[in-house]
Protein backbone atom coordinates (compact mmCIF):
# COMPACT_ATOMS: atom_id res chain seq x y z
CA UNK A 1 0.00 0.00 0.00
CA UNK A 2 1.14 3.57 -0.75
CA UNK A 3 -0.30 4.89 2.54
CA UNK A 4 -2.06 3.66 5.65
CA UNK A 5 -4.97 6.10 5.22
CA UNK A 6 -6.15 8.47 2.50
CA UNK A 7 -8.20 11.45 3.69
CA UNK A 8 -10.36 13.13 1.03
CA UNK A 9 -11.09 16.74 1.92
CA UNK A 10 -8.88 19.20 3.81
CA UNK A 11 -11.60 21.02 5.72
CA UNK A 12 -11.80 20.98 9.50
CA UNK A 13 -12.95 17.36 9.85
CA UNK A 14 -10.22 16.23 7.45
CA UNK A 15 -7.53 18.16 9.31
CA UNK A 16 -8.64 16.75 12.67
CA UNK A 17 -8.75 13.18 11.36
CA UNK A 18 -5.37 13.58 9.66
CA UNK A 19 -3.73 15.00 12.78
CA UNK A 20 -5.09 12.24 15.00
CA UNK A 21 -4.13 9.41 12.62
CA UNK A 22 -0.64 10.82 12.11
CA UNK A 23 -0.20 11.12 15.87
CA UNK A 24 -0.33 7.33 15.87
CA UNK A 25 2.54 7.14 13.39
CA UNK A 26 0.37 6.09 10.45
CA UNK A 27 1.20 7.47 6.99
CA UNK A 28 -1.59 9.71 5.69
CA UNK A 29 -2.27 11.14 2.24
CA UNK A 30 -4.47 14.25 2.44
CA UNK A 31 -6.17 15.14 -0.85
CA UNK A 32 -8.23 18.20 -1.74
CA UNK A 33 -9.56 19.60 -5.01
CA UNK A 34 -8.93 23.22 -3.97
CA UNK A 35 -5.61 25.10 -3.95
CA UNK A 36 -3.62 25.31 -0.74
CA UNK A 37 -5.05 28.79 -0.10
CA UNK A 38 -8.33 27.15 0.94
CA UNK A 39 -6.87 24.73 3.49
CA UNK A 40 -9.37 24.46 6.34
CA UNK A 41 -12.41 24.83 4.10
CA UNK A 42 -15.57 26.47 5.43
CA UNK A 43 -14.33 26.46 9.02
CA UNK A 44 -11.92 29.30 8.27
CA UNK A 45 -14.85 31.54 7.31
CA UNK A 46 -16.91 30.72 10.39
CA UNK A 47 -17.71 32.88 13.39
CA UNK A 48 -16.10 30.18 15.49
CA UNK A 49 -19.08 29.37 17.68
CA UNK A 50 -18.97 26.13 19.65
CA UNK A 51 -21.64 24.37 21.71
CA UNK A 52 -20.34 23.67 25.22
CA UNK A 53 -22.27 22.46 28.27
CA UNK A 54 -21.73 23.63 31.87
CA UNK A 55 -18.54 25.46 30.95
CA UNK A 56 -16.56 27.85 33.20
CA UNK A 57 -17.65 30.66 30.86
CA UNK A 58 -21.31 29.81 31.46
CA UNK A 59 -20.88 29.58 35.20
CA UNK A 60 -19.13 32.97 35.32
CA UNK A 61 -22.10 34.47 33.47
CA UNK A 62 -24.52 33.00 36.03
CA UNK A 63 -25.81 30.27 33.69
CA UNK A 64 -26.87 26.97 35.23
CA UNK A 65 -26.45 24.27 32.62
CA UNK A 66 -26.17 20.49 32.75
CA UNK A 67 -25.76 17.52 30.46
CA UNK A 68 -29.36 16.51 31.27
CA UNK A 69 -30.71 19.90 30.21
CA UNK A 70 -28.60 19.90 27.05
CA UNK A 71 -29.81 16.41 26.11
CA UNK A 72 -33.41 17.51 26.71
CA UNK A 73 -32.85 20.46 24.36
CA UNK A 74 -31.13 18.31 21.75
CA UNK A 75 -33.92 15.73 21.66
CA UNK A 76 -36.58 18.43 21.53
CA UNK A 77 -34.83 20.06 18.59
CA UNK A 78 -33.81 16.93 16.71
CA UNK A 79 -37.23 15.29 16.70
CA UNK A 80 -35.71 11.94 15.73
CA UNK A 81 -38.55 9.95 14.15
CA UNK A 82 -36.74 7.35 12.03
CA UNK A 83 -35.20 5.43 14.88
CA UNK A 84 -35.53 2.02 13.28
CA UNK A 85 -33.67 3.13 10.17
CA UNK A 86 -32.15 6.49 9.19
CA UNK A 87 -31.89 7.90 12.72
CA UNK A 88 -30.63 4.80 14.49
CA UNK A 89 -26.97 5.87 14.41
CA UNK A 90 -27.71 9.59 14.33
CA UNK A 91 -29.23 9.48 17.81
CA UNK A 92 -26.28 7.45 19.14
CA UNK A 93 -23.90 10.06 17.72
CA UNK A 94 -26.01 12.84 19.24
CA UNK A 95 -25.80 11.29 22.70
CA UNK A 96 -22.05 10.83 22.35
CA UNK A 97 -21.64 14.41 21.12
CA UNK A 98 -23.58 15.98 23.99
CA UNK A 99 -21.43 13.97 26.39
CA UNK A 100 -18.32 15.23 24.57
CA UNK A 101 -19.57 18.84 24.77
CA UNK A 102 -20.24 18.47 28.50
CA UNK A 103 -16.92 16.90 29.40
CA UNK A 104 -13.86 16.40 27.19
CA UNK A 105 -14.38 19.00 24.45
CA UNK A 106 -13.32 22.20 26.17
CA UNK A 107 -10.24 20.74 27.87
CA UNK A 108 -9.12 19.11 24.62
CA UNK A 109 -9.42 22.39 22.70
CA UNK A 110 -7.74 24.30 25.52
CA UNK A 111 -4.78 21.87 25.34
CA UNK A 112 -4.40 22.93 21.69
CA UNK A 113 -4.23 26.60 22.62
CA UNK A 114 -7.84 27.47 21.77
CA UNK A 115 -9.44 30.09 24.04
CA UNK A 116 -12.95 31.47 24.35
CA UNK A 117 -14.54 34.91 24.47
CA UNK A 118 -15.98 35.29 28.00
CA UNK A 119 -19.56 36.27 26.99
CA UNK A 120 -21.60 33.23 25.96
CA UNK A 121 -24.14 33.76 23.16
CA UNK A 122 -27.74 32.59 23.20
CA UNK A 123 -28.64 31.18 19.79
CA UNK A 124 -31.77 29.29 18.68
CA UNK A 125 -33.92 30.22 21.66
CA UNK A 126 -36.85 28.12 20.51
CA UNK A 127 -39.91 29.83 21.89
CA UNK A 128 -41.98 26.68 22.42
CA UNK A 129 -42.37 24.46 25.49
CA UNK A 130 -39.51 23.30 27.70
CA UNK A 131 -39.14 20.00 25.88
CA UNK A 132 -39.40 21.55 22.41
CA UNK A 133 -36.85 23.13 20.07
CA UNK A 134 -34.18 25.50 21.25
CA UNK A 135 -31.47 26.20 23.79
CA UNK A 136 -32.86 26.64 27.28
CA UNK A 137 -29.73 28.59 28.20
CA UNK A 138 -26.88 30.35 26.35
CA UNK A 139 -24.35 27.81 25.02
CA UNK A 140 -22.75 29.54 22.01
CA UNK A 141 -19.06 29.92 22.91
CA UNK A 142 -17.12 32.13 20.51
CA UNK A 143 -13.52 31.12 19.93
CA UNK A 144 -11.04 33.94 20.51
CA UNK A 145 -9.74 34.27 16.95
CA UNK A 146 -12.97 32.83 15.43
CA UNK A 147 -12.76 30.17 12.70
CA UNK A 148 -9.16 30.84 11.65
CA UNK A 149 -7.95 30.13 15.19
CA UNK A 150 -9.64 26.72 15.13
CA UNK A 151 -8.18 25.90 11.73
CA UNK A 152 -4.74 27.10 12.80
CA UNK A 153 -4.63 24.73 15.77
CA UNK A 154 -5.12 21.67 13.56
CA UNK A 155 -3.22 22.96 10.53
CA UNK A 156 -0.21 23.38 12.83
CA UNK A 157 -0.43 19.72 13.85
CA UNK A 158 -0.85 18.54 10.26
CA UNK A 159 2.06 20.65 8.97
CA UNK A 160 4.26 19.27 11.73
CA UNK A 161 3.51 15.77 10.44
CA UNK A 162 4.12 16.96 6.87
CA UNK A 163 7.56 18.10 7.94
CA UNK A 164 8.38 14.76 9.54
CA UNK A 165 7.17 12.84 6.48
CA UNK A 166 4.12 11.17 8.05
CA UNK A 167 1.57 13.28 6.13
CA UNK A 168 1.61 14.14 2.44
CA UNK A 169 -0.79 16.90 1.35
CA UNK A 170 -1.78 17.19 -2.31
CA UNK A 171 -4.05 20.11 -3.24
CA UNK A 172 -5.70 20.26 -6.70
CA UNK A 173 -6.33 16.52 -6.54
CA UNK A 174 -10.01 15.84 -7.22
CA UNK A 175 -11.19 12.34 -6.34
CA UNK A 176 -13.50 10.83 -8.96
CA UNK A 177 -13.73 7.24 -7.72
CA UNK A 178 -13.23 5.21 -4.55
CA UNK A 179 -11.52 1.93 -5.43
CA UNK A 180 -12.58 -1.41 -3.95
CA UNK A 181 -11.24 -4.95 -4.20
CA UNK A 182 -13.52 -7.81 -3.14
CA UNK A 183 -15.65 -5.44 -1.06
CA UNK A 184 -12.64 -3.82 0.63
CA UNK A 185 -12.03 -0.14 -0.10
CA UNK A 186 -8.32 0.24 -0.83
CA UNK A 187 -7.78 3.51 -2.65
CA UNK A 188 -8.93 6.38 -4.81
CA UNK A 189 -8.41 7.62 -8.33
CA UNK A 190 -9.13 10.99 -9.84
CA UNK A 191 -8.10 14.08 -11.74
CA UNK A 192 -5.21 16.44 -11.19
CA UNK A 193 -6.49 19.98 -11.71
CA UNK A 194 -4.38 22.75 -13.15
CA UNK A 195 -2.57 24.98 -10.64
CA UNK A 196 -4.72 27.85 -9.42
CA UNK A 197 -3.93 31.25 -7.98
CA UNK A 198 -7.47 31.59 -6.60
CA UNK A 199 -7.54 33.07 -3.14
CA UNK A 200 -9.23 31.49 -0.15
CA UNK A 201 -12.88 30.82 -0.96
CA UNK A 202 -12.65 32.01 -4.55
CA UNK A 203 -13.92 29.80 -7.36
CA UNK A 204 -11.09 27.74 -8.84
CA UNK A 205 -10.64 26.11 -12.23
CA UNK A 206 -11.76 22.55 -12.92
CA UNK A 207 -9.46 22.10 -15.92
CA UNK A 208 -7.86 18.65 -15.77
CA UNK A 209 -4.14 18.30 -16.51
CA UNK A 210 -3.52 14.75 -15.32
CA UNK A 211 -4.73 11.68 -13.45
CA UNK A 212 -3.78 9.94 -10.21
CA UNK A 213 -4.38 6.70 -8.35
CA UNK A 214 -3.33 5.96 -4.79
CA UNK A 215 -3.86 2.99 -2.52
CA UNK A 216 -4.27 2.66 1.24
CA UNK A 217 -5.73 0.39 3.89
CA UNK A 218 -8.56 2.88 4.52
CA UNK A 219 -10.17 5.94 2.95
CA UNK A 220 -11.75 8.75 5.00
CA UNK A 221 -14.23 11.00 3.20
CA UNK A 222 -14.41 14.47 4.78
CA UNK A 223 -15.51 16.50 1.79
CA UNK A 224 -18.34 18.63 3.23
CA UNK A 225 -21.96 19.11 2.22
CA UNK A 226 -24.02 20.51 -0.65
CA UNK A 227 -24.46 24.16 0.41
CA UNK A 228 -23.22 25.71 -2.86
CA UNK A 229 -25.05 23.23 -5.10
CA UNK A 230 -28.43 24.94 -5.46
CA UNK A 231 -29.72 22.27 -7.86
CA UNK A 232 -29.05 19.52 -5.32
CA UNK A 233 -30.59 21.61 -2.53
CA UNK A 234 -33.78 22.06 -4.55
CA UNK A 235 -33.81 18.39 -5.55
CA UNK A 236 -33.81 17.35 -1.89
CA UNK A 237 -35.96 20.21 -0.56
CA UNK A 238 -38.62 18.82 1.82
CA UNK A 239 -42.30 19.59 1.28
CA UNK A 240 -42.65 20.47 4.97
CA UNK A 241 -40.67 23.67 4.31
CA UNK A 242 -42.95 24.79 1.48
CA UNK A 243 -41.69 25.38 -2.04
CA UNK A 244 -37.97 25.58 -2.58
CA UNK A 245 -36.67 29.14 -3.02
CA UNK A 246 -36.22 30.35 -6.57
CA UNK A 247 -33.70 32.90 -5.38
CA UNK A 248 -31.01 32.02 -2.85
CA UNK A 249 -27.65 33.39 -1.88
CA UNK A 250 -24.78 31.19 -0.82
CA UNK A 251 -23.26 31.07 2.63
CA UNK A 252 -20.45 28.76 1.49
CA UNK A 253 -17.78 28.79 -1.25
CA UNK A 254 -18.35 27.21 -4.66
CA UNK A 255 -16.35 24.08 -3.82
CA UNK A 256 -19.04 22.92 -1.35
CA UNK A 257 -20.62 20.93 -4.15
CA UNK A 258 -21.53 17.57 -2.59
CA UNK A 259 -19.87 15.55 -5.35
CA UNK A 260 -18.23 13.07 -2.94
CA UNK A 261 -21.61 11.99 -1.63
CA UNK A 262 -22.49 10.30 -4.92
CA UNK A 263 -18.96 8.92 -5.30
CA UNK A 264 -19.18 7.40 -1.81
CA UNK A 265 -22.62 6.03 -2.60
CA UNK A 266 -21.18 4.35 -5.71
CA UNK A 267 -18.62 2.70 -3.43
CA UNK A 268 -21.41 1.13 -1.37
CA UNK A 269 -22.10 3.83 1.22
CA UNK A 270 -25.64 4.67 2.23
CA UNK A 271 -26.93 8.25 2.28
CA UNK A 272 -29.73 8.94 4.78
CA UNK A 273 -31.90 11.91 5.75
CA UNK A 274 -31.44 13.66 2.40
CA UNK A 275 -34.40 15.91 3.18
CA UNK A 276 -32.81 17.46 6.27
CA UNK A 277 -30.96 20.70 5.74
CA UNK A 278 -30.19 23.98 7.48
CA UNK A 279 -30.54 27.29 5.67
CA UNK A 280 -30.75 30.71 7.25
CA UNK A 281 -33.45 33.30 6.70
CA UNK A 282 -31.51 36.47 7.53
CA UNK A 283 -29.18 36.55 4.54
CA UNK A 284 -27.88 39.74 2.92
CA UNK A 285 -25.97 39.98 -0.34
CA UNK A 286 -22.30 40.64 0.24
CA UNK A 287 -21.33 44.01 -1.23
CA UNK A 288 -17.76 42.66 -1.49
CA UNK A 289 -18.24 39.04 -2.64
CA UNK A 290 -15.57 36.33 -2.56
CA UNK A 291 -17.53 33.43 -4.07
CA UNK A 292 -20.55 33.07 -6.34
CA UNK A 293 -23.77 34.61 -4.93
CA UNK A 294 -21.88 35.31 -1.71
CA UNK A 295 -24.22 35.96 1.20
CA UNK A 296 -23.66 36.96 4.82
CA UNK A 297 -25.98 36.04 7.66
CA UNK A 298 -27.14 38.64 10.13
CA UNK A 299 -26.90 37.42 13.72
CA UNK A 300 -29.80 39.45 15.10
CA UNK A 301 -30.84 40.29 18.62
CA UNK A 302 -34.52 39.80 19.46
CA UNK A 303 -35.99 43.28 18.89
CA UNK A 304 -36.42 43.83 15.11
CA UNK A 305 -39.92 43.71 13.62
CA UNK A 306 -40.03 40.78 11.18
CA UNK A 307 -42.44 41.11 8.24
CA UNK A 308 -43.18 38.84 5.31
CA UNK A 309 -42.93 40.07 1.71
CA UNK A 310 -46.46 41.50 1.91
CA UNK A 311 -45.80 43.37 5.13
CA UNK A 312 -47.48 41.02 7.61
CA UNK A 313 -45.77 40.52 10.95
CA UNK A 314 -44.80 36.92 11.58
CA UNK A 315 -46.56 35.11 14.40
CA UNK A 316 -44.88 33.82 17.55
CA UNK A 317 -42.33 32.35 17.92
CA UNK A 318 -40.97 33.54 14.57
CA UNK A 319 -38.84 36.22 16.16
CA UNK A 320 -35.19 37.00 15.31
CA UNK A 321 -32.90 34.32 16.71
CA UNK A 322 -35.55 31.88 17.92
CA UNK A 323 -36.29 29.17 15.37
CA UNK A 324 -34.40 29.18 12.08
CA UNK A 325 -36.31 26.41 10.28
CA UNK A 326 -39.67 27.41 11.75
CA UNK A 327 -39.24 30.87 10.27
CA UNK A 328 -37.92 29.41 6.99
CA UNK A 329 -41.10 27.34 6.71
CA UNK A 330 -43.27 30.38 7.44
CA UNK A 331 -41.45 32.47 4.83
CA UNK A 332 -41.61 29.87 2.08
CA UNK A 333 -45.33 29.27 2.66
CA UNK A 334 -46.02 32.94 1.88
CA UNK A 335 -45.17 32.27 -1.76
CA UNK A 336 -42.10 34.52 -1.62
CA UNK A 337 -38.47 33.74 -0.84
CA UNK A 338 -37.57 36.87 1.08
CA UNK A 339 -38.76 38.84 4.11
CA UNK A 340 -38.02 42.11 5.92
CA UNK A 341 -36.66 43.47 9.16
CA UNK A 342 -37.75 46.93 10.29
CA UNK A 343 -35.70 48.34 13.14
CA UNK A 344 -34.16 51.49 14.55
CA UNK A 345 -30.67 52.91 14.80
CA UNK A 346 -30.77 52.07 18.52
CA UNK A 347 -31.43 48.41 17.70
CA UNK A 348 -28.80 48.05 14.99
CA UNK A 349 -26.13 49.56 17.24
CA UNK A 350 -26.73 47.02 20.01
CA UNK A 351 -28.11 43.94 18.31
CA UNK A 352 -26.68 43.47 14.83
CA UNK A 353 -23.66 41.24 14.30
CA UNK A 354 -22.61 39.50 11.10
CA UNK A 355 -21.60 35.88 10.85
CA UNK A 356 -18.15 35.06 9.56
CA UNK A 357 -14.55 35.52 10.57
CA UNK A 358 -13.94 38.29 8.04
CA UNK A 359 -16.95 40.27 9.35
CA UNK A 360 -15.57 40.28 12.89
CA UNK A 361 -12.00 41.63 12.59
CA UNK A 362 -11.81 42.38 16.31
CA UNK A 363 -12.55 38.83 17.45
CA UNK A 364 -10.69 37.25 14.53
CA UNK A 365 -7.67 39.46 15.05
CA UNK A 366 -7.80 38.97 18.84
CA UNK A 367 -7.80 42.73 19.31
CA UNK A 368 -9.12 44.01 22.62
CA UNK A 369 -8.77 47.58 21.37
CA UNK A 370 -11.03 46.94 18.38
CA UNK A 371 -13.41 44.91 20.53
CA UNK A 372 -13.95 47.87 22.87
CA UNK A 373 -15.01 49.97 19.88
CA UNK A 374 -18.24 47.93 19.82
CA UNK A 375 -19.25 49.76 22.98
CA UNK A 376 -19.05 53.13 21.26
CA UNK A 377 -22.08 54.83 19.75
CA UNK A 378 -22.86 53.75 16.21
CA UNK A 379 -23.11 50.43 14.42
CA UNK A 380 -20.02 48.17 14.30
CA UNK A 381 -17.75 48.89 11.33
CA UNK A 382 -18.68 45.83 9.21
CA UNK A 383 -22.41 46.46 9.82
CA UNK A 384 -21.96 50.14 8.92
CA UNK A 385 -20.28 49.08 5.67
CA UNK A 386 -23.37 47.06 4.72
CA UNK A 387 -25.62 49.97 5.68
CA UNK A 388 -23.65 52.20 3.31
CA UNK A 389 -22.93 49.75 0.48
CA UNK A 390 -25.23 46.75 0.80
CA UNK A 391 -28.16 46.65 -1.61
CA UNK A 392 -30.48 45.09 0.99
CA UNK A 393 -30.34 48.02 3.46
CA UNK A 394 -32.69 51.02 3.42
CA UNK A 395 -32.46 53.98 5.81
CA UNK A 396 -35.12 56.68 6.13
CA UNK A 397 -36.29 59.31 8.61
CA UNK A 398 -39.94 58.28 8.44
CA UNK A 399 -42.02 55.20 7.74
CA UNK A 400 -43.64 56.58 4.58
CA UNK A 401 -40.29 57.04 2.84
CA UNK A 402 -39.00 53.74 4.21
CA UNK A 403 -41.92 51.73 2.79
CA UNK A 404 -41.65 53.50 -0.57
CA UNK A 405 -37.98 52.55 -0.85
CA UNK A 406 -38.75 48.98 0.22
CA UNK A 407 -41.24 48.68 -2.64
CA UNK A 408 -38.77 50.26 -5.02
CA UNK A 409 -36.08 47.75 -4.05
CA UNK A 410 -38.23 44.76 -5.06
CA UNK A 411 -39.87 46.65 -7.94
CA UNK A 412 -43.37 45.90 -6.66
CA UNK A 413 -46.12 47.56 -4.64
CA UNK A 414 -46.63 44.70 -2.18
CA UNK A 415 -46.17 46.81 0.95
CA UNK A 416 -48.85 49.14 2.27
CA UNK A 417 -47.62 51.87 4.59
CA UNK A 418 -50.85 52.10 6.62
CA UNK A 419 -50.92 48.33 7.20
CA UNK A 420 -47.32 48.30 8.40
CA UNK A 421 -47.83 51.42 10.51
CA UNK A 422 -50.85 49.92 12.27
CA UNK A 423 -48.86 46.83 13.26
CA UNK A 424 -45.91 48.81 14.57
CA UNK A 425 -48.12 51.29 16.45
CA UNK A 426 -49.91 48.35 18.11
CA UNK A 427 -46.56 46.88 19.08
CA UNK A 428 -45.30 50.24 20.37
CA UNK A 429 -48.33 50.68 22.64
CA UNK A 430 -47.25 47.50 24.46
CA UNK A 431 -44.00 49.20 25.54
CA UNK A 432 -45.86 51.51 27.97
CA UNK A 433 -46.11 48.77 30.62
CA UNK A 434 -43.61 46.28 31.96
CA UNK A 435 -46.17 43.57 31.27
CA UNK A 436 -47.56 42.80 27.82
CA UNK A 437 -49.43 40.30 25.68
CA UNK A 438 -46.93 40.74 22.81
CA UNK A 439 -44.72 37.68 23.16
CA UNK A 440 -41.82 39.25 21.28
CA UNK A 441 -41.66 42.07 23.82
CA UNK A 442 -41.93 39.53 26.62
CA UNK A 443 -39.04 37.63 25.07
CA UNK A 444 -36.76 40.61 24.59
CA UNK A 445 -37.39 41.78 28.15
CA UNK A 446 -36.71 38.27 29.36
CA UNK A 447 -33.45 38.12 27.43
CA UNK A 448 -32.18 41.15 29.34
CA UNK A 449 -32.29 39.14 32.55
CA UNK A 450 -29.23 37.39 31.10
CA UNK A 451 -26.21 39.59 31.74
CA UNK A 452 -24.57 38.80 28.39
CA UNK A 453 -27.62 39.87 26.40
CA UNK A 454 -28.12 43.02 28.42
CA UNK A 455 -24.49 44.01 27.93
CA UNK A 456 -24.02 43.44 24.22
CA UNK A 457 -27.00 41.79 22.47
CA UNK A 458 -30.40 43.23 23.43
CA UNK A 459 -31.35 46.88 23.11
CA UNK A 460 -33.40 48.53 25.82
CA UNK A 461 -37.10 48.09 24.86
CA UNK A 462 -38.32 51.17 23.03
CA UNK A 463 -40.89 52.35 20.54
CA UNK A 464 -39.92 51.73 16.93
CA UNK A 465 -41.65 54.87 15.64
CA UNK A 466 -40.21 57.20 18.26
CA UNK A 467 -37.92 59.52 16.24
CA UNK A 468 -35.51 59.71 19.17
CA UNK A 469 -34.51 56.12 18.36
CA UNK A 470 -34.19 56.69 14.61
CA UNK A 471 -33.55 56.75 11.82
CA UNK A 472 -35.64 53.79 10.68
CA UNK A 473 -33.89 50.94 8.92
CA UNK A 474 -35.30 48.20 6.70
CA UNK A 475 -33.34 45.13 5.66
CA UNK A 476 -34.41 42.74 2.93
CA UNK A 477 -33.63 39.23 4.13
CA UNK A 478 -32.76 36.53 1.61
CA UNK A 479 -32.62 32.77 2.07
CA UNK A 480 -28.96 31.85 2.49
CA UNK A 481 -27.81 28.26 1.96
CA UNK A 482 -25.60 26.70 4.56
CA UNK A 483 -25.55 23.19 6.05
CA UNK A 484 -26.41 19.63 5.09
CA UNK A 485 -28.03 17.80 8.01
CA UNK A 486 -28.18 14.37 6.35
CA UNK A 487 -25.40 12.35 4.73
CA UNK A 488 -23.43 9.14 4.83
CA UNK A 489 -24.59 6.87 7.62
CA UNK A 490 -21.74 5.93 9.98
CA UNK A 491 -21.39 3.89 13.13
CA UNK A 492 -19.70 5.19 16.27
CA UNK A 493 -16.26 4.42 14.84
CA UNK A 494 -16.96 6.49 11.74
CA UNK A 495 -17.23 3.48 9.44
CA UNK A 496 -19.55 4.12 6.51
CA UNK A 497 -22.48 1.70 6.45
CA UNK A 498 -24.12 0.11 3.43
CA UNK A 499 -27.82 -0.36 2.69
CA UNK A 500 -27.87 -3.46 4.94
CA UNK A 501 -26.44 -1.53 7.88
CA UNK A 502 -23.06 -3.27 7.64
CA UNK A 503 -19.72 -1.42 7.42
CA UNK A 504 -18.21 -0.87 4.00
CA UNK A 505 -14.79 -2.30 4.82
CA UNK A 506 -12.08 0.32 4.66
CA UNK A 507 -14.42 3.29 4.12
CA UNK A 508 -14.82 5.97 6.79
CA UNK A 509 -16.32 9.45 6.84
CA UNK A 510 -16.38 12.53 9.06
CA UNK A 511 -17.83 16.02 9.13
CA UNK A 512 -20.70 17.47 7.15
CA UNK A 513 -20.64 14.66 4.57
CA UNK A 514 -22.03 12.46 7.40
CA UNK A 515 -24.56 15.02 8.57
CA UNK A 516 -21.91 15.79 11.23
CA UNK A 517 -22.10 12.23 12.49
CA UNK A 518 -24.15 9.09 11.93
CA UNK A 519 -26.01 10.46 8.92
CA UNK A 520 -27.71 13.30 10.75
CA UNK A 521 -26.68 14.01 14.35
CA UNK A 522 -28.94 17.08 14.51
CA UNK A 523 -32.13 15.41 13.33
CA UNK A 524 -34.40 18.11 11.94
CA UNK A 525 -33.01 21.15 13.77
CA UNK A 526 -29.69 22.36 15.13
CA UNK A 527 -28.88 24.15 18.37
CA UNK A 528 -26.03 26.18 16.80
CA UNK A 529 -22.36 25.92 17.62
CA UNK A 530 -22.77 22.28 16.66
CA UNK A 531 -21.53 22.34 13.06
CA UNK A 532 -17.87 23.10 13.77
CA UNK A 533 -18.23 20.93 16.85
CA UNK A 534 -19.60 18.07 14.77
CA UNK A 535 -16.59 18.30 12.45
CA UNK A 536 -14.23 18.33 15.42
CA UNK A 537 -15.90 15.39 17.13
CA UNK A 538 -16.44 13.14 14.11
CA UNK A 539 -12.91 13.85 12.82
CA UNK A 540 -11.49 13.01 16.24
CA UNK A 541 -13.50 9.78 16.51
CA UNK A 542 -12.39 8.54 13.09
CA UNK A 543 -8.80 9.60 13.67
CA UNK A 544 -8.55 7.88 17.05
CA UNK A 545 -10.00 4.67 15.60
CA UNK A 546 -7.65 4.57 12.62
CA UNK A 547 -4.47 5.44 14.48
CA UNK A 548 -4.71 2.26 16.54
Amino acid sequence: MDYDVIVVGAGLAGLVATAEIADGGKKVLLLDQEPESSLGGQAWWSFGGLFLVDSPEQRKMGIKDSKGLAWQDWLGSAGFDRLNDEDIWAKKWAEAYVDFAAHEKRDWLKSLGIKFFPVVGWAERGGYLADGHGNSVPRFHIVWGTGPAIVEAFEKRVRSHMNNGVVKYLPRHQVDEIISDDGQVNGVKGSILEPSSAGRGEKSSRHVVGEFEYHANAVVVSSGGIGANFDLIRENWPERLGNSPQNMISGVPDHVDGRMLKISENAGGRIVNRDRMWHYTEGIKNWNPVWTSHGIRILPGPSSIWLDAEGNRFQAPNFPGFDTLGTLESIMKTGYDYSWFILTQSIIEKEFALSGSEQNPDLTGKSLKKLLERLKKGAPGPVKAFMNKGEDFIIADNLKDLVKEMNDLVDDELLDEEHIRNQIVARDREIDNKFTKDLQITALRGSRFYRGDKLIRTAKPHKILDPNNGPLIAVRLNIISRKTLGGLQTNLSGQVLNSSGEPVEGLFAAGEVTGFGGGGVHGYRALEGTFLGGCLFSGKVVGEYLKQ
